[in-house]
């Protein structure tokens, strides 16, 4: 009798598909504080509730207003007068009753002055519909801590996200197309061994076309190479003729050729051997990081990094170490179980010789030999061809004139298809500018729309100036939107860009999938977002 799913296995089945159960884990024990209680906030918790994350704290001192009642789904009536954050916690916690929930009922820019210890007891922290100036302060806090922070912000149609850390490390990337990687083009002795085992002239037909196309595959490269000074194929003409002796391997029956649909799988699969994976730029880029010549204070992923770039240079040859699974081909079990053991084994070498790498690395720094798990190991080396490295300016070095001059957004203002968001990014920065010196944001006073138009526009002009760009680059009918919104904080806006900071907060928190690695600006006009890395 099968048995039933433990309840979290249940419960989170279609979420542990795309993370696992480690991804799961590490979410489950993942607590973060949310500044903030508006709908951005609310839509990015109620994601992570419904994910499991272990626990939030919301921090906000908002009474809930009329206006918040049309604009978040987490509130109701008889939360009218009442404190915003208590009223939206209670309503999360009903939500899943695994995740701990608190709130602390103070203006966020007054816990970061008077209460910055606080932050270091998240694994994240987002902050949301907040100002420039807060940000900042709140930036250097968290980077003391060495706390992820992610900004995210709703501002009428426009929206806004972004991470600051000094550095974010990734092991499973997921790219969209993964790689295998099965040696054809350089095969270890055990796996050439079991491909000589095969006569292919004595087998009967039955075993004939049950042989998996990886061993065919090395048998034609033996023989061509054998024909060709040891040079596998190299042009069209070449790989043709190459696919055409395979051709002529097959057998027939009455005249006619035998329908073996591993032979047809080895033509389809030949450019695994003509084009073999090669160690991507990005994983390159992170064995050639200053970082990787490790240190009493390195990081587990620093340390692991090292030991691939040993065993590369040396045991590797120059190749990654192997992943060791192998996809679908037609074959009987057992040829197919000899194979998969083979590469099986082979793998098991590899992260063998590495481990000693780790070990070698720990004991030069003082670590014990044990602190980083053999699983561990394990988990890196399977997923070696996947490791990224992101990271982040602060937003103090972001806003300085000297940095902001480097171009990034003077060259998208005058690029077609990212102009307009280039515009959007640079007036989002100019009602910051407006709310610092006139104590609120354009449009907020109906009266005055002309007025903070005009003014919207001098600071507007300010921040293009800072970026090395124009304010004539800036269209004049974005400047009277951004007035038109008085800072209204939609609930459409607020799903969306909730939505996606719940995605980027997970992605933080498991260290899988590569996260946004500059500014996000979202346009709901036009149904656009665009990505400007300062």
């Amino acid at each position: 009798m099968a048995s039933t799913p433990k309840a979290p296995a249940k419960k989170y089945d279609r979420q542990l598909r795309i993370w696992g159960a480690h991804g799961q884990q590490a979410l489950e024990t993942a607590r973060a504080c949310v500044l903030g209680s508006g709908c951005t906030a609310t839509e990015a918790l109620k994601n992570l509730v419904l994910g499991g994350i272990a626990g939030f704290t919301v921090v906000d001192n908002v009474i809930v207003q009329p206006s918040d009642l049309g604009a978040n789904f987490l509130l109701e009536s008889a939360s009218l007068g009442k404190s915003r954050a208590a009223a939206v916690t209670e309503l999360l916690a009903e939500l899943n009753e695994g995740v701990a929930s608190s709130y602390i009922e103070e203006a966020p820019s007054n816990v970061i002055d008077s209460n910055p210890a606080l932050f270091s007891e998240f694994q994240l922290v987002l902050a949301t519909q907040m100002r420039e100036q807060d940000l900042i302060r709140l930036d250097e806090v968290c980077r003391k801590y060495n706390v992820p922070l992610l900004i995210a912000r709703s501002y009428g149609l426009v929206g806004y996200l972004r991470a600051s850390l000094p550095e974010h490390t990734v092991i499973e990337s997921k790219p969209d197309n993964a790689l295998e990687d099965l040696r054809l083009h350089n095969p270890w002795p055990q796996l050439q061994e079991l491909a000589d085992s095969i006569d292919l002239d004595a087998i009967d037909d039955v075993t004939h076309r049950h042989i998996p196309y990886a061993l065919i595959l090395l048998k034609g490269a033996q023989k061509w190479c054998s024909e060709h000074s040891s040079k596998l194929p190299q042009n069209a003409k070449e790989k043709a003729a190459f696919k055409q002796m395979l051709k002529s391997w097959q057998r027939s029956a009455e005249g006619f050729p035998a329908d073996e649909e591993n032979f047809d799988e080895a033509l389809s699969n030949a450019h695994k051997l003509f084009s073999p994976p090669s160690i991507p730029s990005e994983v390159r880029s992170v064995l050639e990081d200053d970082a990787t010549s490790v240190g009493p204070h390195s990081t587990d992923f620093w340390i692991l990094a090292a030991a691939l770039k040993r065993f590369i240079d040396g045991e590797g040859q120059g190749s990654l170490p192997l992943e060791g699974s192998i996809p679908d081909m037609t074959s009987t079990t057992d040829m197919y179980l000899q194979l998969q053991r083979t590469y099986w084994r082979k793998a098991e070498a590899d992260a063998a010789a590495v481990e000693g790498h780790v070990q070698a690395l720990l004991t030069s720094i003082g670590r014990d030999v044990q602190s980083i798990p053999h699983s561990t190991i394990l988990h890196f080396m399977k997923n070696a061809r996947n490791l990224r490295v992101v990271r982040y300016c602060t937003l103090e070095e972001e806003v300085a004139p000297e940095r902001a001059k480097r171009g990034v957004i003077r060259q998208a203002l005058a690029a077609e298809d990212q102009s307009v968001n280039a515009s959007l990014y640079i007036l989002l920065r100019a009602v910051d500018r407006f709310q610092a010196t006139c104590g609120r944001f354009p449009g907020a006073l109906t009266g005055e729309l002309e007025e903070d138009t005009a003014v919207l526009k001098a600071r507007m002009a300010s921040v293009a100036a800072d970026c090395g760009a124009s304010a004539a680059q800036v269209p004049d009918d974005y400047v009277e939107e951004m007035v038109r919104c008085g800072a209204a904080e939609l609930h459409v806006m607020g799903a969306i860009m909730g939505g996606i900071a719940a995605q980027e907060i997970i992605k933080f928190v498991t260290h899988q999938f590569v996260p946004v690695p500059g500014v996000l600006i979202y346009n709901a006009m036009a149904s656009t977002s665009s990505v400007f890395v300062p």
